[in-house]
């Protein structure tokens, strides 16, 4: 379970201002007050982070970036049309992102280093598909069934993310485990 949460930990990091959004929506908070204190929010995290002499990953400059420019045209637009279509944006953006070998590396726990990278560079392209395919379900749903917008959004988006994450978490680990087992009966067997 200790490195289940080493591999969550960077990723809600790396999400934080989005994530804070989305936390203040599903407490009720108007899209207005809530795209300013994610906007806030966000700002202030990279600041600190900077502060503290601590890098900035590509996918929380993506994830600030975001929130910056989609919070800043929905106070502008004011259109629920473009509301829906933005996700779709933000899932393509977030692949493209995504598509950079070996982003992935960085949410490895310790003990799995020189055993599981090439696992784990599959699989952040399997995240950038899962991305871009959530952009094309999102704009399908969002155009040709509107109605259905609020429901999809509130299940396949989270869903599809959460499968995927325990996917690759049982793969990588089943994967290191079988070879640091192997390493260990090789060096066994060679002493």
């Amino acid at each position: 379970m200790r490195n289940l949460a080493y591999a969550a930990r960077p990723l809600f990091n790396d999400l934080a201002s989005s994530l804070f959004f989305a936390a203040l929506l599903a407490l009720g908070a108007d899209a207005v007050t809530a795209t300013l204190w994610a906007i806030g929010f966000g700002v202030a995290h990279v600041v600190l982070w900077k502060l503290l002499g601590k890098s900035i990953a590509p996918l929380q400059w993506a994830s600030l970036g975001l929130v910056l420019v989609f919070g800043t045209a929905s106070l502008f637009f004011q259109d629920p049309r473009f509301l829906m279509a933005k996700p779709s944006l933000i899932y393509l953006i977030v692949a493209a992102v995504m598509l950079k070998p070996g982003w992935m590396l960085r949410y490895m726990p310790p003990i799995a280093a020189g055993h599981g990278e090439r696992t784990m560079v599959v699989f952040g392209y399997v995240w950038a598909g899962l991305m871009a395919f959530s952009a094309a379900a999102n704009l399908v749903v969002a155009v040709w069934a509107p109605e259905h917008w609020p429901l999809y959004k509130a299940t396949f988006p989270m869903a599809s993310k959460l499968a995927l994450f325990a996917i690759q978490y049982a793969t990588v680990r089943a994967v290191v485990r079988r070879r640091v087992m192997a390493g260990a009966q090789a060096q066994a067997q060679a002493t």
